[in-house]
């Protein structure tokens, strides 16, 4: 196997956990972090105590300052590069990123407000078909920083480029399955966080198990009929990247988008609940454009819309639930 570094770019909770993952078996990893102050104190304590305290780094993860002007030799002698930053950020850096002949691995989830943009139609318009692919699926960074099991999804436009990507992790507790359905997984892990803070909602208005599973149950076919309008495969969508994200992303104690419904329910508005959660909410980020997504592509998605509508103080968490509840019987395929 290749012993040449990969860089991981974003010492985030997901960030950190998957440079944990890569160097748990001594492939030398490269984490870049936004700061020279950042950089150096992970560094010199061996742990990212912001995000993941308690859990020690291994021996061949060094961390870095991420500097734009200061970081192309790095990225030279890397056998990969995995981006976990947020969507928003990876925007301006993949145009960088082009011309290097290596995996460029997208970890991180979301649709560009503007642009409409999914990630791998960035992926694929700054790097291309040869070396993009992107990681998605049910996972918590505490969790698989802590080495728990984890299964997650691998996508690229080959077999062989998925396989290939996905072999950086040679981790037994890290188990990757692969796919060629970029836009699926692509939507699966977008649009999963914006169902997940109505989630939040549900739980936080105490409505129970039945409300959950049924917000759970009609937001995958909500999630799918826009994922298949833009390409995706259905299958990809009742898999790992698509269902099994939905899930846990909903349930999850440790779900920040789920976090966030809760503290709209409580009565915080948008602010305070992004204060509240204290890290990057991609759910919220996602709304707005899914909702033109769907538009565009006259796809019906009530869910996404209340909770955009909520997001924009339009209506309160109990109407949210109420003009949900209120919409005409029908059809559960349609």
């Amino acid at each position: 196997m290749d012993r040449a570094p990969v860089y991981v770019l974003g010492a985030g909770s997901w960030g950190t956990a998957l440079a944990m993952v890569l160097s748990k078996h001594g492939r030398p990893v490269i984490l870049g972090a936004r700061s020279q102050e950042i950089a150096q104190t992970m560094q010199q304590q061996r742990e990212n105590k912001h995000y993941l305290p308690g859990i020690t780094f291994p021996d061949s993860l060094t961390v870095r300052v991420f500097e734009q002007n200061q970081y192309e030799q790095s990225l030279q002698q890397a056998a990969a590069i995995v981006l976990a930053l947020p969507c928003s950020a990876i925007s301006p850096i993949l145009p960088d990123l082009g011309a290097l002949d290596k995996p460029i691995i997208a970890a991180c989830k979301g649709l560009d407000p503007d642009t409409l943009e999914r990630v791998d139609e960035l992926l694929l318009k700054h790097i291309g078909r040869k070396h993009s692919a992107i990681l998605s699926g049910p996972s918590f960074a505490a969790e698989v920083a802590q080495g728990m099991p984890t299964a997650i999804t691998m996508a690229a436009s080959s077999e062989t480029l998925a396989l290939y990507a996905a072999s950086f992790f040679d981790d037994s507790n890290f188990r990757i399955y692969t796919s060629t359905d970029m836009t699926g997984v692509a939507m699966g892990g977008a649009l999963k966080n914006i169902i997940a803070i109505a989630a939040g909602v549900v739980d936080g208005l105490g409505l129970g198990h039945n409300t959950s599973a049924a917000l759970i149950t009609r937001g995958i076919y909500e999630i799918s009929r826009l994922a298949v309008a833009c390409g995706g495969k259905t299958e990809t969508l009742n898999g790992l990247s698509g269902l099994g994200d939905l899930v846990l992303t909903c349930t999850g104690d440790l779900s920040r988008n789920r976090k966030m419904g809760i503290a709209l329910a409580s009565g915080m508005d948008v602010h305070a609940a992004r204060q509240h959660v204290g890290q990057v909410v991609e759910g919220e980020r996602s709304a707005l454009a899914a909702c033109r997504l769907a538009t565009k592509m006259n796809i019906d998605m009530p869910i996404t819309t209340t909770v955009q509508s909520l997001l924009s103080g339009d209506i309160s968490p109990q109407a949210a639930v109420q003009s949900l509840l209120a919409r005409p019987e029908k059809h559960e395929y349609v």
